[in-house]
This record gives structure tokens, C-alpha cells and sequence, in this order.
């Protein structure tokens, strides 16, 4: 991009303007960074709903971890469309284990009447644990219905039928 300039600010002397230091710098491999945002949703997830014997790095293949600790601006070779079924396995059950955990933490603020969703998540207003492991499956290649099919059954198993019809 063209930057026009004042003349009465070509001969400014001091540091180099943010907007020229932003220019020069590399532009970012953006499924790079898509990569990294699955792995903090993971973290947090697991940190939000306390699940515990969770191995965040596990849900990744060599080339996965691998990927983590580049540049974000470098070019990396990311997990292609096949995957170990191990690996698979392994991102099933962690996403069936958020949906769960979710569901509970749902049904034990309901039982309390004192305590609303808000007030226990009081940062995550409108937050929807179940919808996001959903999207989550997209990246993690595990089948969308699956997770939904397993969020009807744990509404329906913890009493919670009107939310399971709908």
C-alpha cells in the first residue's frame, strides 16, 4: 500500500510509525493459527469443566504437536485428512467427555434454584458447552451428529426432557 505522508512529516525525526512497522512485518499462515485456537478451545474446555486424566497433546497427531511450537508465520505441514483411528478414538471421547461434563454442570446449577447458569459461569454469558464441542468436531474431524445424538441422551438421562425434545 501507498502511504501518502504531510510534508511537515517528512522530516520528523524518532521511531518508525506503528503503521510502517505493521507493513513490513510477515503475514501469518492463517491455518496456523486455526490450529493453536482448537488447542486453547481444548484447554479451556478442560479447564472450565474440570475434566480430569485429559491429555490436551494426545488429541493430536506428530504433526500436529509439531505445529504448536512454529512461527506463525511459517508454513507448516498440518494433519491432513487422514487421521490414526486411535487419534479419532481418542478426540470422540474427549468430546463426549465435554458434553457430559457440561450437561452435569447444567443439571447441578438447575437442581440448586438459588444458583442461575450465569451466576456459575458468571464470564460466560450465553455460552453453550454442548454447541461448542459441535463446532469443535468440525476441526477435530469427528462426526457433528454424534456429539448431538450424545447431548439428547445425557439431557433425556439426567431428567432433562423438555431440552432433549427440542
Amino acid at each position: 500500500p501507498v502511504l501518502d505522508t504531510e510534508d511537515a512529516w517528512v522530516s520528523v525525526e524518532g521511531p518508525v510509525s506503528i503503521v510502517e512497522l505493521a507493513l513490513e512485518q510477515k503475514r501469518i499462515h492463517y491455518p496456523l493459527v486455526e490450529h493453536q485456537f482448537v488447542l486453547c478451545t481444548v484447554l479451556y474446555a478442560i479447564m472450565r469443566l474440570s475434566l480430569k486424566g485429559v491429555k490436551p497433546l494426545s488429541l493430536f497427531d506428530s504433526k500436529g504437536r509439531n505445529a504448536f511450537f512454529k512461527d506463525l508465520t511459517s508454513i507448516q505441514l498440518l494433519p491432513s485428512g487422514d487421521m490414526d483411528p486411535d487419534v479419532l478414538s481418542i478426540r470422540q471421547q474427549f468430546l463426549l467427555k465435554v458434553v457430559s461434563a457440561a450437561v452435569q454442570t447444567l443439571c447441578s446449577s438447575q437442581t440448586d434454584r438459588e444458583v442461575s447458569e450465569e451466576d456459575y459461569f458468571p464470564f460466560e454469558k450465553g455460552k453453550n458447552w454442548p454447541t461448542l464441542a459441535a463446532d469443535l468436531a468440525q476441526y477435530l474431524q469427528i462426526s457433528e451428529d454424534l456429539v448431538r445424538r450424545h447431548y439428547v441422551c445425557e439431557l433425556y438421562s439426567y431428567g432433562m426432557d423438555h431440552l432433549g425434545e427440542e
